[in-house]
C-alpha cells in the first residue's frame, strides 16, 4: 500500500496505522437523485392542489370573508412548501467528532458523546407510512436525522444509512480521547 494522497482521501488509513475514530473520512447522508426528483414531483403536485384551492376560494366566496379564506389557505400553502423544500434539502455530515445536520435554514452539530442511540421511526400519514432515522440524545429530545426520510416499506438505502451512522458512532466511542492518550 502506497502513501499517496488519493488513497488517504478515499478513507484508507496510512500504512502501519489502524483505523480509529480520528481517521474516519467525512461522509454525507442525503437523498439520491431519484429520491430528490420524486420529492420535487410530490411537492409540485401538492402545491398545484393548494394553489387551486386558493384560487377556487377566491372566486367562490363573496364579501370581506373571502380574503380571510384566501389568506389562510395561502399561508398554509407557503408553510407546506417551506416544509417540503426543507425536507428535500436536508442532509447530514458524519465526522469523527459527531454529526452535523444541515437543512434549508439551520445547522446543528451533535457530538458523538451526546448520542445515546440511533432508532428508526415509522409514522403513518394517511395511505402511506413514512420511515426515518432519529438520534436519541443523552439529554434532550430525539431529533430526526435529515436525509433519511422514505416511504418505502423495505428500503435498502435507509438501512445503508443506518449502518453508516452506527459505524461512525461505534468507532468514535471506541477511539481514545485526548486525555487518555496524554496520560
Amino acid at each position: 500500500m502506497s502513501d499517496d494522497p488519493a488513497t488517504a482521501r478515499r478513507g484508507a488509513p496510512p500504512p502501519g496505522r489502524a483505523r480509529g475514530g480520528a481517521d474516519l473520512p467525512d461522509v454525507w447522508i442525503r437523498f439520491g437523485p431519484a429520491d430528490r426528483r420524486r420529492f420535487w414531483w410530490r411537492a409540485g403536485i401538492t402545491m398545484s392542489v393548494l394553489v387551486g384551492w386558493t384560487v377556487g376560494l377566491g372566486l367562490a366566496e363573496d364579501g370581506p370573508g373571502r380574503w380571510w379564506w384566501v389568506g389562510g389557505v395561502g399561508i398554509l400553502s407557503l408553510a407546506a412548501a417551506f416544509d417540503m423544500i426543507n425536507r428535500v434539502n436536508g442532509r447530514t455530515l458524519l465526522t469523527a467528532a459527531g454529526m452535523e445536520f444541515r437543512t434549508f435554514v439551520s445547522r446543528r452539530r451533535i457530538p458523538w458523546s451526546e448520542v445515546a442511540g440511533i432508532e428508526e421511526r415509522s409514522r403513518s400519514t394517511g395511505r402511506t407510512t413514512e420511515h426515518s432515522l432519529r438520534v436519541v440524545r443523552v439529554r434532550g429530545r430525539a431529533l430526526t436525522i435529515p436525509g433519511t426520510l422514505t416511504a418505502r416499506y423495505w428500503d435498502a438505502e435507509l438501512d445503508r444509512k443506518q449502518v453508516a451512522i452506527r459505524e461512525y458512532w461505534s468507532r468514535a466511542a471506541a477511539a481514545p480521547t485526548s486525555t487518555e492518550t496524554a496520560g
